[in-house]
């Protein structure tokens, strides 16, 4: 069983970082910072449409605050959406902010309404840590989504990833007489190499969702995970390899019924197959962002030396024990997981 640890450390922006998300269009000026959405002045918690509590509260503003807020806000979407075309945003209003007061990073959720239709969609706003935005980069080169993000000194905008949470999808669907089981345990062999490849850690059922996609005869799964904050933080190599966490034993049962062996490696092929070619798209991109990574501190150093003998041991290459943080280690993860993949060898 994986043992997360109970409290994450901070890792400021530093320069380097800050001058990556210039050169990418992730910086800009934004109306509202994280702090000023603290200043609260009454707060109810937020049940979901059974009755759950959801741990979220909803938070209340005094009315001038609430207004500065509304206008500020609506132009972090227009931001977010349309590059801050402000004309196709004039009918938007932030019809409620919820506020996280469990797990590290104590993120508002803004909830923005279509007042013509009264359609909805969300978005974040989180103090700017370096672990998830290293994470949230390296989920946006390498895997098949897309994320749109922008930092503000020490403010963090995320988009809201639509899919259903992995816990409840667990717990609803997986079981339904139309889950096409088979898909699923597929999905989750790609999701499993995409987060060990690039080292993403702690995807607990709760810290990534399944996008359904119906198709003309069938359901398409994808995962993708919603939570950066431990983006080559651990020590331990099995906390990036979500099939080691007790949460997810319900899809890995699916998983080692349902796929031969040479299918499992068959899939991790596969994935590794479009890593590579994702790559090999943005390769100055990948190079700018892990020099950058390589400068920085986003982990202890007894947990890079842990990690360090660990994937030495996994991989049997001695070439780990000379990675002296966790840039390196994601470089050469990267790098030597894809050499040996056979249709790769020779290409990286």
């Amino acid at each position: 069983m994986n043992s997360i640890s109970k409290k994450k450390l901070f890792y400021p922006v530093t320069e380097g970082l800050r001058k990556y998300l210039h050169t990418y269009g992730r910086d800009t000026k934004l109306p509202v910072k994280y702090e000023e959405l603290l200043h609260y002045s009454d707060s109810f918690p937020y049940f979901d449409k059974k009755g759950v509590d959801t741990l979220w509260e909803t938070v209340m503003y005094e009315q001038q605050t609430q207004e500065e807020l509304n206008h500020g806000l609506t132009m972090i979407y227009a931001l977010l959406k349309t590059d801050g075309d402000m004309s196709v945003m004039e009918h938007l209003y932030v019809s409620r902010i919820d506020y996280c007061t469990f797990g590290n990073s104590n993120p508002f959720r803004v909830q923005i309404m279509n007042q013509l239709n009264d359609n909805y969609d969300y978005f974040y706003v989180k103090r700017a840590d370096a672990s998830r935005i290293y994470g949230l980069e390296l989920e946006h080169i390498l895997s098949p989504g897309r994320l749109s993000y922008l930092v503000d000194g020490d403010t963090l905008i995320e988009e809201h990833i639509a899919g259903i949470p992995g816990d409840i999808f667990i717990k609803e669907f997986v079981s339904r007489p139309g889950t096409n089981k088979v898909r699923i345990a597929k999905e989750f062999v790609k999701f499993n190499e995409r987060c060990f490849v690039r080292l993403l850690g702690d995807m607990r059922s709760y810290n990534y969702v399944v996008d359904i996609t119906p198709d003309f005869e069938d359901e398409q799964y994808r995962v993708r995970p919603i939570d950066f904050d431990q983006q080559s933080y651990e020590g331990k190599k099995t906390m990036y390899l979500p099939q080691f966490f007790k949460d997810n034993n319900v899809i890995v049962d699916l998983v080692l019924k349902l796929l031969k062996p040479e299918t499992v490696k068959q899939y991790q092929n596969e994935e590794r197959t479009l890593m590579f070619r994702r790559l090999k798209s943005a390769r100055y991109r990948l190079k700018d962002l892990i020099d950058c990574m390589r400068k920085d501190t986003i982990s202890t150093p007894e947990k890079i030396a842990q990690l360090r003998k660990e994937l030495a041991e996994h991989h049997q290459s001695d070439e780990f024990m000379k990675c002296k943080c966790m840039g390196d280690l994601v470089r050469l993860n990267l790098k030597t997981i894809l050499v040996k993949t056979p249709n790769l060898a020779g290409k990286v």
